[in-house]
């Protein structure tokens, strides 16, 4: 019993264009494999099963306009930190995070950005800020 396996099931969605040589060879593959496996093979198939997919594409590596990774945002963004600002696990989860958020133009990150830069703002326009450091405390 063979089914009726839309073009979809496969990589890159195109059923199998074998030329004369990859039929015969997939003719002795099917014919070298365990019974169990050609029960797959006949569900969805014997022409739909494709023994020679195509690679996937490589993952795409996302950078921001700067043309810079996650990973290099947050080791220039560290490497920039005082010796005295907190350098903690979650300091750094926390930048990494909201890298990965910016990066991959995430709602929920891009307000957090957002916020942040009109905070530093507002702080820098009250006088609270001198040279990106708190200079007035609220005691």
């Amino acid at each position: 019993m063979s089914l009726n396996i839309p073009a979809s099931v496969y990589r890159d969605s195109t059923p199998p264009d074998l030329t004369e040589e990859q039929e015969k060879l997939k003719k002795e593959l099917y014919d070298k494999i365990p019974a169990r496996r050609k029960k797959f093979i006949d569900k969805i198939g014997y022409e739909n099963w494709d023994p020679f997919p195509k690679p996937n594409d490589p993952m795409e590596i996302r950078k921001d306009i700067s043309k810079r990774t996650t990973q290099e945002l947050i080791r220039e963004f560290l490497q920039t930190r005082n010796e005295d600002s907190p350098q903690s696990n979650a300091y750094r989860q926390g930048a990494l995070e909201l890298a990965l958020g910016i990066i991959n133009k995430d709602e929920k990150f891009l307000g957090y950005f957002d916020f942040a830069v009109w905070y530093y703002r507002l702080l820098e326009k009250e006088g609270y800020m001198h040279d990106g450091e708190l200079t007035k405390t609220n005691n």
